[in-house]
C-alpha cells in the first residue's frame, strides 16, 4: 500500500517536473522566436526605408525630367506664337505700303482725270463749235445741189431709196439662188439620215418578225425529249442545223431562231420527222438533219424548174434556176420573194409587150431582178450589183444584167428594159397588202397620216384608205378656195415625204365642195 503511495506521489513529481520543465524550455523558445521576429523586423524596417528613399530619389528625377520637358515644350509655344506675331505684323506692314501705294497711285490718277476732263471739255466744246458750223455748211450743200439738180431733198432720197431696193433686191435673189444650191448638195445627206433612222426605229421589230420561226408541238413533255439529258439532243440539233432553238415558258411551243431562212426550214422539217419518229439522240439528229437537207435541196431545185417553166423562160443556168428556188423561203418586208418576182417577171412581160419590146427578156430580168437577196455566201455588195453580178457569172443577157444591177439606180441605165423592170419592182411593192406590216405599226401609221391632216386649218375630216396608200381630205368650202386647197394638197404631202416613214407612196386628195339646197314649195 505504501508502496503504491510512492509511486503515485514519484509519478506527481515527475508529471510536475515535466511540467515545469516544458515550461522552461517554452520561454526560451519564445524569446528566441522574439529576437528573431524583432531582427527580421528591424531588418524590413531598413528595407522599406532604403526602398522609400531610392522610390522618392526616382520621383525627383522624375519631376525634374518632367519640369525640363514641360519649359522646354512652352519655349517652343511661346517662340512659335511670337513669330506668328512677327509675320502677322510684317504682312499687316507689307499691306499698309500697298495700301499708302494705292491711294498715292488714286490720288495721281484722280489728278490726272481731273486734267483729261477738262482737256475732254475743251474738246467738246471745240466739236459741239465744228458741229455747228457743219451743219450750215450742209444746209448750204443741199440749197446748192437742190438748184443744180432741180430735185428737192425728199425727191432725191426716194430716188436713193428706189436704187437700194433694185441692189437689195439683185443680192437677195442672188442668196437665194446660193441657198438653194447649198440645199441640193445637202439633200442627199439629210435623206441618207432620214433612211438612217427609219432604219433604226424600225430593225428590233424587222428581225424579230422575219427571223424567227414558231415549231408547234403537241405538248409540253416533248421538250424535255428535244433537250434531251444535260442538253445533249438540242446542242446536237444547232450543231447540225445552225440554227438557235429557244425552249421557254411558251406553252407547246419552239422557236427557231436564224437569219437565214432556209437553214429555219431545214431545222423545221427535221424537228417535225425527229417528234413524229419518237427517236431523238444525237446520232439520230445528225442522219435525219442530212436527210432532210438533201431533200430540201431537191424541192429547191424542182421549185426553181417548175417556176421558169410556168414563166415560159428558156435556157437558165441550173445555178440560177436553184437561186430562183431558194426565193421560195426568203421574204422581203413580209412579202414572199418569189411570188414578188414571179409577179415582176409578169408585169414585165405585159408592159414590154405594150411598149414593143422583147417581152421574154423582160420577163426574164423581172423572175432575176432580186436574186442578189439569196447569197451562198457574205458579201459586201448590195443585192442588186450582187445579183448582175451573178447574171453575167452564169451568162444571162448584158440587158438582163443592167437591168438588174440598176433597178434601185446603183447602176447606169443601158438598156430600154432597165427602166421597165425598176417600175414593174416598184408595182409590185407597192401594191395595197403585198408587204405585210406590224398590226399596231399599220394602225399607228394610219392613225398620225388623219391626225397630220386635221392639223391644218379649214380641214373638216381626213380619211386614210387603201391601206394607208391614199389620204382623202375633206375641206370646208367656206374657210377655203379652190386655190387653197391644190396649195393645201402639196404641203400635206410634202409633210408627209419628211416627218413620216411608209413603203411605197402615199397619195394625197383634198376634196372641197360647196352644195347650194333650196326647196320648193
Amino acid at each position: 500500500m505504501e508502496s503504491n503511495v510512492l509511486f503515485i506521489i514519484i509519478g506527481v513529481i515527475c508529471l510536475i517536473v515535466g511540467v515545469v520543465a516544458g515550461k522552461f524550455i517554452f520561454a526560451v523558445n519564445t524569446k528566441k522566436q522574439l529576437e528573431e521576429a524583432e531582427s527580421q523586423s528591424r531588418k524590413i524596417i531598413a528595407e522599406a526605408q532604403t526602398a522609400s528613399e531610392n522610390l522618392k530619389k526616382e520621383k525627383l528625377l522624375e519631376a525634374k525630367e518632367r519640369f525640363v520637358q514641360l519649359k522646354s515644350e512652352h519655349d517652343k509655344e511661346v517662340l512659335d506664337k511670337n513669330k506668328k506675331i512677327n509675320d502677322a505684323e510684317t504682312r499687316i506692314r507689307q499691306k499698309e505700303q500697298a495700301l499708302n501705294q494705292k491711294l498715292e497711285n488714286i490720288d495721281k490718277q484722280v489728278k490726272e482725270n481731273d486734267v483729261i476732263k477738262e482737256n475732254l471739255n475743251r474738246q467738246i466744246e471745240v466739236v459741239g463749235q465744228k458741229r455747228t458750223e457743219l451743219e450750215k455748211h450742209q444746209e448750204e450743200h443741199i440749197r446748192r445741189l437742190e438748184k443744180i439738180s432741180a430735185l428737192t431733198a425728199e425727191e432725191a432720197k426716194a430716188q436713193l431709196l428706189e436704187t437700194l431696193k433694185q441692189e437689195a433686191q439683185t443680192r437677195a435673189l442672188v442668196i437665194q439662188q446660193e441657198i438653194i444650191e447649198d440645199a441640193k448638195l445637202r439633200a442627199n445627206k439629210e435623206a441618207r439620215k432620214l433612211v438612217i433612222q427609219s432604219i433604226q426605229r424600225t430593225a428590233a421589230e424587222q428581225t424579230i418578225e422575219n427571223t424567227v420561226t414558231v415549231f408547234n408541238l403537241e405538248s409540253d413533255e416533248i421538250k424535255g425529249q428535244i433537250i434531251g439529258r444535260e442538253g445533249r439532243n438540242i446542242r446536237a440539233i444547232e450543231a447540225a442545223t445552225g440554227v438557235d432553238l429557244i425552249v421557254d415558258d411558251t406553252p407547246e411551243a419552239i422557236v427557231l431562231s436564224s437569219f437565214d431562212p432556209l437553214r429555219r426550214e431545214i431545222a423545221r422539217l427535221a424537228l417535225q420527222r425527229l417528234v413524229t419518229d419518237g427517236r431523238i439522240h444525237p446520232a439520230r439528229i445528225e442522219e435525219v438533219v442530212e436527210k432532210t437537207r438533201k431533200q430540201l435541196e431537191e424541192q429547191v431545185l424542182e421549185i426553181g424548174e417548175r417556176t421558169v417553166i410556168e414563166l415560159g423562160i428558156h435556157g437558165l443556168h441550173k445555178e440560177l434556176v436553184r437561186i430562183v428556188g431558194k426565193m421560195r423561203f426568203r421574204s422581203s418586208y413580209g412579202q414572199n420573194l418569189l411570188m414578188h418576182s414571179r409577179e415582176v417577171a409578169n408585169l414585165c412581160g405585159v408592159m414590154a409587150a405594150e411598149l414593143g419590146l422583147n417581152p421574154k427578156l423582160a420577163k426574164r430580168a423581172g423572175l432575176l431582178h432580186d436574186i442578189g437577196k439569196v447569197p451562198d455566201e457574205e458579201t459586201e455588195l448590195s443585192h442588186a450589183l450582187l445579183g448582175a453580178k451573178l447574171a453575167e457569172k452564169y451568162g444571162e443577157n448584158p440587158a438582163v444584167v443592167n437591168a438588174i444591177g440598176a433597178h434601185h439606180d446603183e447602176m447606169e441605165m443601158q438598156y430600154v428594159i432597165s427602166p421597165v423592170v425598176q417600175a414593174c419592182d416598184a408595182i409590185s411593192g407597192a401594191r395595197p397588202g403585198a408587204r405585210r406590216e406590224i398590226m399596231q405599226q399599220y394602225l399607228t401609221r394610219i392613225r398620225e397620216l388623219e391626225t397630220l391632216a386635221l392639223t391644218y386649218p379649214g380641214v373638216e375630216k381626213a380619211y386614210a384608205i387603201q391601206a394607208g396608200r391614199e389620204l382623202r381630205v375633206i375641206a370646208e368650202a367656206d374657210k377655203m378656195t379652190d386655190a387653197d386647197s391644190e396649195k393645201l394638197s402639196f404641203e400635206i404631202a410634202q409633210k408627209i415625204q419628211t416627218e413620216m416613214t411608209y413603203p411605197g407612196q402615199i397619195k394625197v386628195t383634198v376634196i372641197r365642195e360647196k352644195r347650194a339646197v333650196n326647196v320648193a314649195r
